[in-house]
């Protein structure tokens, strides 16, 4: 089963008061193209989240995110107890000394003085710590995954609905082709009939009209055409990572159908090509987003 190249996911999970979240997204791409955002603390494991990402996704323009929201408790500041003792002494002293009134407000005063409030931030990533991270990121990256299986059975389905109109079309080519060769005689022969001083050998004249019609003659194009058909949903069961060898089959496609175009000479046939050269081109366009 094919998988389309675009996805997202996105995982979470708490840790001593703080939520890790991870999340990415993908679009269609010739190769793996990676970029990285990681909170500083998990920034020493980049290296080793790149890898888990193209292990998992192979192919695609990948955006990936990993950060941390802090709850209200871990984005407390801290008080200095003994700061503020001390500082508290001091005002007491020196309004008694000098007989001045303590502020009234004294908390607002007290938590305005240098140093009185500590916020910490803890930078030193632990093993129980990254081994949450690592699997919120793991979780994100699978449901992105997920996400392209889903995308790929609705290509795939796409791309049936097409090969099957194609198939179609091309059967529609015969009763044409049949009676064409009749009329291309009978024109000739019209043309010749026309002109009474003329003489003509019939058998010369079947020579000729075998050999102008062998190369009008389509069956090898369309022979080719539907192996193409086949080889097309064939490469589809074989699994992901065949978008490449899909885009070579439809350049296949395409080559088979403009000559059986440039050698149709009835409006009817022409119809037909240019019918299946619009449904050709509706598969160049998605195969360029498998995987």
């Amino acid at each position: 089963m094919i998988q389309s190249m675009t996805g997202y996911g996105k995982a979470s999970a708490e840790f001593q008061g703080k939520k890790i979240n991870a999340e990415v997204k993908s679009l269609n791409s010739k190769a793996l193209d990676l970029s990285t955002r990681l909170a500083p603390i998990y920034r020493e494991k980049e290296m080793e989240v790149r890898a888990l990402i193209a292990q998992a996704l192979e192919r695609g323009k990948v955006e990936f995110n990993l950060w941390i929201e802090q709850t209200e408790a871990q984005n407390a500041a801290s008080i200095n107890g003994e700061l503020v003792a001390n500082y508290y002494k001091q005002i007491t002293d020196i309004a008694e000394k000098y007989d001045i009134d303590k502020p009234e407000d004294i908390w607002t005063v007290l938590l305005r003085m240098p140093d009185v409030l500590n916020k910490t931030d803890i930078q030193e990533l632990t093993e129980e710590e990254w081994a949450v991270a690592k699997s919120v990121v793991e979780k994100a990256i699978q449901q992105l995954v997920d996400f392209r299986k889903q995308e790929g059975v609705a290509l795939q389905k796409k791309f049936e609905e097409k090969l099957d109109n194609i198939a179609a079309l091309l059967a529609s080519i015969e009763p044409y082709e049949t009676s064409r060769t009749e009329k291309i005689r009978q024109k000739l022969v019209d043309a010749l009939q026309a002109i009474p001083e003329v003489e003509y050998d019939r058998n010369r004249l079947e020579q000729e009209m075998i050999y102008y019609i062998e190369k009008l003659d389509i069956n090898e194009e369309k022979q080719r055409l539907t192996n193409h058909l086949h080889y097309f949903r064939q490469t589809m069961e074989e699994g992901h990572g065949q978008g490449k060898k899909l885009g070579f089959i439809a350049q296949e496609m395409g080559r088979e159908i403009n000559t059986t175009g440039s050698k149709s000479n009835q409006a009817e046939m022409q119809n037909i090509v240019v019918k299946m050269k619009d449904e050709l081109e509706q598969i160049k366009e998605q195969v360029l987003n498998v995987m």
